[in-house]
């Protein structure tokens, strides 16, 4: 779980959003938090907005009223969303809840009861319903018209492609069922021309989202529609054909996704699977209600490495979870060791209102929490300085992200924007541009960086 990092929200947004308001046209302003997921629903609430005649205000005075994307999967992210709702209401007065959170009504207008109205997560009608009630519309059908691509929170060469809501599992730190329901997948030929609009419009990479990217497509029964099959590995190798980067996120580690990897060893899809292992000692996983199979995982990692030695797996994982002795996070540490992750990421459990795991004995205290996080974060860190130094002098690809008077900032196919590592180039880049997709030679390592040279 990550946060959007300030420069995401659309009221701090690198990406080019049209704000420009004629007179009398209203104004809507919109923060986002949360992960990628929410950021979608914000682009799709954005591009209704304008398709009905609002402007996008870049800030709480310009604006006639402001919707607040919220998170709720963690105590921590609901208290960020209340900041953001009270920050909205003392600057504008004017607030629109909507999101993760919103599936607790009674918790956001106990904290602030003169919010306009709250709404829960992708329930895009009725944000739209209550955006009408507080700003009615005033379309001008000469000059409002529906961008062809829609409203962008990205960068214009990256764009996230969710294609389903919802999850089926049951993990008992998890209420992401409970506020966005189960599995619900798009068609395969609706994500497939999204994403070809997408690739028409200049984007270079496509970052597959969903609770469960894996599942995708069950819930359909894996049914072929106007010449496209609602299964994983068939969108991938349809999205890959397009020319753009795609990269998978969120993939659970089911059978079928030995599948998946042909594809990248052939260039489709990008050697990367973000995989949410979560621990590795059976019987913490089992508290989890997560599938207990460590060792079967590390089978697995040699499989897909066997077939695409260049794959990289990101991960997350949670320390100091309900029960986990020391012997427990002690085999999670040596099965780091064994399956050398390339980006690993870690936060320590927390309780969330509602997550069955509240209910569990032998909470761990904070300090032991914080040590053990302490210790798997040290560990992690040497295993990426490790391979990172393993790639100086290799000549990689990289997609350009910005550049500015010190250098360009650049991503390999390693890397995730906003979540995995950077390289930076700090000669010859005046002539690149955000998108370009270039060789460089790898000069320095650092531990989760690289530089280098065109």
């Amino acid at each position: 779980m990550h946060q959007n990092p300030p420069d995401l929200r659309p009221d701090l947004a690198r990406a080019t959003v049209p704000t420009m308001a004629r007179d009398g046209q209203p104004t809507i302003g919109m923060v986002s938090l949360g992960c990628p997921k929410a950021l979608v629903d914000s682009e799709r609430i954005l591009t209704r907005l304008r398709a009905e005649g609002y402007a996008i205000s870049p800030d709480y005075a310009g604006a006639d009223a402001v919707i607040v994307n919220t998170c709720g999967f963690l105590d921590s992210a609901k208290a960020e969303s209340l900041d953001a709702i009270g920050e909205a209401l003392a600057e504008n007065g004017r607030v629109i809840v909507t999101g993760c959170l919103g599936a607790e009504p009674d918790y956001i207008t106990g904290a602030h009861p003169k919010v306009l109205a709250v709404t829960g997560p992708h329930q895009y009608e009725q944000v739209l319903d209550a955006v009408h009630g507080a700003v009615p519309p005033a379309p001008d059908p000469f000059i409002d018209l529906l961008p062809a691509s829609g409203v962008s929170l990205t960068p214009r060469h990256f764009s996230y492609l969710k294609i389903s809501e919802g999850c089926n599992h049951k993990c008992k730190f998890c209420i992401i069922p409970d506020m966005r329901g189960r599995l619900v997948s798009r068609p395969a030929h609706a994500v497939v021309r999204e994403a070809e609009k997408l690739v028409e419009a200049g984007v270079k990479e496509l970052l597959v989202i969903s609770q469960d990217t894996s599942a995708y497509g069950l819930d359909r029964k894996h049914e072929t529609e106007r010449g496209h099959r609602a299964h994983i590995v068939d969108l991938a190798r349809d999205l890959g054909s397009l020319g753009a980067w795609v990269r998978l996120h969120y993939v659970y580690p089911y059978p079928f996704v030995r599948d998946l990897i042909p594809l990248m060893a052939d260039g489709l899809v990008l050697p990367y699977l973000d995989i949410p292992f979560q621990h590795a000692h059976p019987d913490t996983l089992k508290r989890m209600a997560r599938p207990a199979a460590a060792a079967k995982t590390l089978d697995e990692i040699a499989a897909w490495r066997s077939v695409c030695p260049e794959i990289t797996l990101r991960s997350t994982f949670i320390v100091g979870y309900p029960g986990e002795t020391e012997a427990e996070f002690q085999t999670l540490l040596d099965w780091l060791d064994e399956a050398q992750l390339d980006r690993v990421g870690a936060f320590q459990y927390e309780n969330v209102a509602g997550a069955r795991a509240n209910a569990l004995p032998d909470h761990v205290a904070p300090e032991v929490k914080q040590d053990r996080y302490d210790r798997f974060m040290e560990k992690a860190q040497a295993i990426s300085a490790a391979k990172l130094a393993a790639k100086v002098g290799r000549r990689i690809k990289v997609i350009v992200d910005s550049v500015d008077a010190e250098g360009a900032t650049c991503r390999t196919k390693a890397d995730a924007p906003e979540i995995d590592g950077n390289l930076f180039i700090d000669e010859g880049f005046e002539k690149l541009t955000p998108g370009d997709i270039v060789s460089v030679t790898v000069d320095e390592a650092g531990d989760y960086d690289l530089w280098g040279r065109l």
